[in-house]
């Protein structure tokens, strides 16, 4: 068998150029996209899917899961607030067998502030609903969006990126751009960037998916059991890393058969009444694969710590109490200083990676990535780093962000 083979060289067409480019269109890239839009920038919005959401919406992952503390406290404001309450607009009621909740009423304006140390701020949405209104919402902010596109490399000048390359229907192509941010989950942009990564290969079999049983829709959170740590330990195997092409048909098609012997079993407890499949995942349920290794990884034991470079907060989903302070340093790039990462890519160890790859963390990430990137693009030559970071700080404060030491601090 022939090991490899030569491809000529050819030109490629610049199709276009723009302050920021993004790279994937799920909840991080969504909040970065329009954050630098409504910052003035020229935006290009890349998504290999052909809908918005990624994870939460394609994936079934439809729990918007809390921006506050659990302690009574609301720790995330700005777009992450905006896309939780954009998830249930069309929501006229609950529907706990569908995972359909409103926003709870003691976390509305005049709510009961003792009720909310006993409920959480966050919402389960339909997820079909979620990306009709997450496209209207992007595309209503002027980011020009592109589905059906894969970033498949990049070109640099020093450490500076110029260019990525797509292809999609149109062919192989690249487009210009001033900032970057890598908001594909897998650190794919970092990857070809030549930035250090980090890869897990303990993801687990996944598939959520909803059926109709006797004509009422149900969700059922399918997973084989798996390590809040991100390791093996405490996983049921086999495992799996995302950025290994094989491992990834063959985590797709493991998490499909898991859900035909979840669906068969579920019809054997219910005899004689109509079961049926009704929207199961159509991506592969990947909880972690790669990271940038920043020149900060955020740990766990710096829980409560506030830094100078704050650029967001974030609860722990997983408990009431834990606060972290997320810095600019564990989203920028170390060889390309116009390259910022979002969502489950940033740089942080593996036990706080598993509370910043969710969607309240990606939405914060995604909003300080984007409004980041268009005031290095506008006054910066796109250089991060030439940013100041009160300027940007004070910006994510006028955009509604929560940047107050203060809540950091961990409360009884």
């Amino acid at each position: 068998m022939t090991l490899s083979i030569h491809e000529p060289a050819r030109e490629v067409p610049v199709t276009g150029e723009f302050d920021v480019v993004v790279a994937g269109g799920g909840i991080a890239g969504v909040a970065a996209a329009v954050a630098a839009a409504r910052n003035g920038a020229t935006v290009c919005l890349l998504d290999k899917e052909s809908a918005l959401g990624g994870l939460a919406t394609l994936g079934n992952v439809i729990i918007w899961l809390p921006i506050c503390d659990g302690r009574g406290r609301q720790v995330i404001g700005g777009l992450g607030e905006e896309l939780l309450r954009l998830s249930v607009q069309e929501l006229g009621k609950d529907d706990p067998a569908a995972y359909f909740r409103r926003v709870p009423a003691c976390w509305e304006p005049g709510g009961d502030p003792a009720e909310r140390r006993h409920k959480r701020f966050q919402a389960e949405f339909n997820p079909a609903s979620y990306f009709f209104a997450l496209e209207k919402w992007v595309t209503a902010a002027g980011v020009t969006l592109s589905y059906d596109t894969r970033v498949c490399d990049v070109r640099r000048e020093n450490d500076v990126l110029t260019h990525v390359l797509v292809e999609n229907k149109s062919g192989r192509t690249a487009i210009a751009g001033k900032t970057f941010v890598d908001a594909t989950g897998d650190a794919d942009l970092c990857h070809f960037a030549g930035e250090a990564t980090e890869s897990l290969d303990s993801n687990v079999l996944c598939g959520w998916y909803y059926y109709l049983r006797e004509g009422k829709l149900h969700l059922k959170q399918c997973t084989h059991p798996y390590s809040p740590r991100l390791t093996r330990e405490g996983g049921a195997g086999p495992f799996f890393r995302g950025d290994d092409g094989r491992q990834v048909t063959d985590m797709i098609l493991g998490s499909r058969e898991l859900v035909r012997r979840d669906l068969a079993a579920i019809r054997a407890r219910h005899p004689g009444e109509e079961v049926q499949l009704f929207a199961p995942t159509t991506i592969a349920c990947f909880r972690a694969s790669r990271r940038l290794v920043g020149a900060l990884s955020l740990a766990e034991t710096q829980v409560h710590e506030w830094f100078d470079d704050t650029v967001g907060l974030t609860g722990d989903w997983r408990q009431a109490g834990p606060v972290y302070a997320l810095p600019l340093r564990t989203l920028c790039g170390v060889r390309n200083r116009n390259l910022l990462a979002a969502g489950r890519c940033i740089s942080a160890e593996a036990a706080v990676w598993d509370v910043t790859r969710a969607i309240p963390g990606c939405a914060v990430t995604g909003e300080a990535a984007g409004t980041a990137a268009a005031l290095a693009a506008q006054g910066a030559a796109g250089a991060v780093a030439g940013v100041d970071i009160r300027r940007l700080q004070d910006q994510l404060r006028r955009q509604r962000g929560l940047l107050d030491p203060a809540l950091v601090k961990p409360v009884a």
